[in-house]
């Protein structure tokens, strides 16, 4: 049991790093503009909650990597395997949380038709990320 909790452990530090990257690129490609050039209103401030936010969840989100899945060669294991486990949070964030909590519509098109394709690649930077950190510290889940 205890080898569970030292693979859970690993996993919820991997999703925070995964999480880290994760509001790194978002905030700087919201500062330069990127999402705005192509009408999509993705552009959050550096803050603490921001932050937290993204660390949080991020962690939460890397206990799916406990499940044996795809944990083939490296660089195309953590490649395939980070971007498929970022599925899980990305069907939450765009039927979820974009439509109910955040009151954006499904997929979040309240914030402009191409949300689900920013949505997809900053969830799959989280999942490339988080993958790598596990594969990187020898643990992968």
């Amino acid at each position: 049991m205890s080898d569970f909790y030292r693979r859970a452990s690993l996993c919820f530090a991997a999703g925070c790093v995964g999480g880290l990257v994760n509001a790194a690129v978002v905030w700087y490609l919201g500062r330069k503009g990127i999402p705005q050039m192509v009408g999509v209103a993705i552009a959050p401030s550096w803050a603490t909650s921001f932050l937290y936010q993204r660390l949080v969840w991020g962690g939460i989100w890397g206990l799916i990597f406990l499940l044996p899945v795809m944990k083939g060669g490296f660089w195309a294991g953590v490649f395939s395997r980070g971007i498929l486990l970022s599925f899980a949070p990305t069907v939450v964030q765009l039927f979820y949380v974009l439509p109910f909590m955040a009151g954006k519509g499904v997929l979040g098109l309240g914030l402009g038709k191409l949300t689900p394709v920013f949505v997809c690649f900053y969830n799959a930077i989280w999942g490339f990320c988080t993958a790598l950190w596990l594969r990187i510290t020898g643990s992968d889940g």
